[in-house]
Parts: C-alpha cells; structure tokens; sequence
C-alpha cells in the first residue's frame, strides 16, 4: 500500500477509537505510519480524510451487509440480519449520529453526506431487490431510525417481530388517495 491507503486505513482506525471530532492529524499520521505533511499532500486537510474514510467505512458495511443479506430469507430473517450489522459497525454507527449533529454547521460535511446517502438508497433499494430510489429511502430511514433506538437501548429496539407487526399496522391504515 501506499501513504494515500495507508492514511485512508489510519484515519478509519482512528475513527472507530476516538470518533470524528477528538482524531487529530497527528493520530491519523502516527497510526498511518507517514510523515503529517502527508495528510495536506493526499487529501489537502484532515478533514477531508475522514470525510473520505466515513464514506468509505459506510461502504465497508454496505458491502458487509450485502453478504450477509446474500442468502434469501424472510423479513424477520433478514431484519435481523440488519441488527447484527449494527453490533459489527457499532463504532461507525455513533460516528454517523456524531456527525449528523455537526452538519448544520459543516456544509461540506453535509454534502458529502447527501450524496453518500443518495448512493445508499439506491444500493439499500437494490439489496431489498428494488431498483427505486423511493423503496431505498424507506428502507433507509427504517434503518436508521433502528440504528439509533438500537444505539441508545439495544435490548429494547425494536426486534424484527416487532417491525414487522408496526409496518403491517401502518399499512393497513394506509389509504389511497382519491381522484379528484
């Protein structure tokens, strides 16, 4: 590998130990093993890196769930497929809600995100056998939603009994517009 992976894998190292905000370059470097100019002449700033390595992390477990929802199954089955990910990535997934928090006043933190975010729907929508940005979303927002009441008590998120159950409620009051 060379100094750009290599401060790419350092900053995720870094990341996942001391999360987003309390990484300094210097922690990058020094897990890296290269010199802190190198940082400034790979990424042009330290945030940057991490911004690459979050998207990156992001698709580490994209890619981790892909496998593991590989195999078909049933929605409970694969739900809780979708929980075991969380216990996996755990660390990226207090990194994502850190982040969110900061956004407001980071725009490029922001976009990068947004756009990260559309390529996952499209990916979430595709693992779910779909090919609509408007199914991912959905998915998407379950998923992160989950992830946060998981974050906060995993014993009492919901399981996916559970989600299944809510959404079967929620669809039965769904009702369809009428034309006018």
């Amino acid at each position: 590998m060379g100094n750009r992976e290599d401060l790419l894998n350092g900053a995720k190292l870094c990341l996942y130990e001391k999360g987003y905000f309390h990484t300094t370059a210097r922690d990058i470097a020094t897990t890296a093993g290269v010199s802190l100019a190198a940082i400034g002449y790979h990424y042009g700033t330290k945030d940057a890196l991490l911004n690459e390595a979050v998207v990156e992390a992001m698709q580490e477990w994209a890619d981790d769930l892909g496998r593991a929802l590989a195999e078909p199954g049933d929605f409970e089955t694969t739900w809780a497929k979708v929980i075991e990910s969380f216990t996996r990535a755990r660390p990226l997934w207090v990194i994502q809600f850190e982040l969110v928090a900061h956004m407001a006043r980071t725009p490029e933190l922001r976009e990068s995100f947004a756009e990260a975010g559309r390529q996952a729907r499209l990916g979430l929508a595709e693992l779910f056998g779909s090919d609509s940005e408007k199914v991912g979303a959905v998915i998407q927002t379950l998923v992160g939603g989950l992830a946060a009441q998981w974050l906060v008590d995993p014993d009492g998120a919901p399981a996916p009994a559970d989600l299944l159950e809510g959404l079967r409620v929620l669809m039965g009051r769904a009702q369809v517009p009428s034309e006018r």
